[in-house]
């Protein structure tokens, strides 16, 4: 193993703001040691997620006492071992404990629970498997009952959930209606294997009955809010189910008195950090296990739109705030 380098990289903020590139930065500091039961990861790869661009603005449900470093989720390889380690060796990869500051180029993690991750397998694609993939794969089994042949459908399609969703479903024999905001994402999605990938508009239920026979959908997916949860609630059959689990347009959701009254729709929300909080660590492993072989297998991926270095990280968090993206940013050393 090389020599350590003497000084280490991270990204932090001591304020919260409208643009968030404005309040983050690349710092470099003293490298760190590890202590008793501790290793010293040094980052592979790091993804930045709307949550970490809210944490950024002071928008987001939980936010972390100020300074803070930007980032939730990451993979690295370990480095250095504190006294008393023996596993996992250097060398081995491992998941970034969840909020632990992973926008950094190293980091001091505890030794008992580090979660060692297979050798193998794209870093950039499991630096994002602690957030998206158990999101949509929760918000396919823990919602409502999902038989095969059943349809759902979602909105921010082509987001980071979106496909992952598209994925999973796909394997479950659940087929899908995928809805975007911009004809130029309605390809991309079919080519993921998305069932029918249609433009938002007001006359989205009409089409989405159009397009799968007047199917009982029992599930909405919404991470958009505004009128948008309202268009989703109008495709749904009598009685079923909208989940929120975003406000990518900044807006309340919006369900008529109609939809809740008359026809029964349910709306409720999903937050991974309340699941986390609700479940147990047995639990967790067997959830994040089967998603990692998926994704060492190749058979779950999400599309990269770029990476960048720590030092360039307010470019990063510029290009992730953005709208319009071909996939995730990415942070890497």
């Amino acid at each position: 193993m090389d020599a350590l380098p003497a000084t280490m990289q991270r990204a932090a903020y001591e304020r919260r703001g409208p643009v968030p590139q404005e309040v983050i930065r690349c710092e470099t500091l003293p490298m760190p040691q590890p202590g008793e039961g501790e290793l010293l990861v040094a980052l592979e790869a790091a993804a930045i997620n709307p949550s970490d661009v809210l944490t950024l603005t002071g928008q987001y449900g939980m936010l972390p006492p100020l300074p803070a470093v930007g980032g939730n989720e990451g993979v690295g390889r370990v480095v250095a071992l504190g006294p008393g380690v023996t596993a996992p060796a250097v060398g081995a990869r491992v998941l970034l404990p969840v909020g632990c500051g992973t926008w950094a180029s190293h980091h001091v993690v505890p030794a008992a629970s580090a979660i060692v991750l297979p050798p193998v397998g794209d870093p950039l694609q499991l630096a994002m498997v602690t957030v998206n993939p158990p999101t949509a794969a929760l918000l396919l089994s823990e919602i409502v009952p999902l038989r095969e042949g059943d349809w759902v459908i979602q909105n921010a399609a082509n987001s980071g959930v979106g496909e992952y969703v598209i994925q999973l479903a796909k394997a479950r024999g659940v087929r899908t209606v995928n809805v975007v905001r911009r004809a130029a994402a309605v390809g991309p999605l079919e080519a993921l294997g998305g069932d029918e990938v249609l433009v938002d508009g007001p006359d989205l239920a009409a089409r989405a009955a159009a397009a799968t026979g007047k199917a009982k959908i029992a599930l909405a997916l919404d991470a958009v809010g505004g009128l948008a949860t309202d268009r989703l609630a109008q495709c749904l059959a009598p009685g079923g189910t909208v989940v929120n689990y975003g406000a990518l347009s900044g807006e309340p959701c919006q369900v008529t008195p109609g939809q809740l009254i008359f026809r029964g729709v349910r709306l409720t929300g999903f937050w991974l950090a309340q699941w986390f909080r609700a479940t147990t660590p047995a639990q967790q492993q067997a959830l994040y296990g089967g998603l990692v072989r998926e994704i060492v297998a190749g058979r779950l991926h999400a599309r990269v739109h770029a990476t960048y270095p720590l030092a360039r990280v307010a470019a990063a968090v510029a290009a992730a705030a953005q709208g319009g993206r071909d996939g995730k940013v990415l942070l890497v050393p």
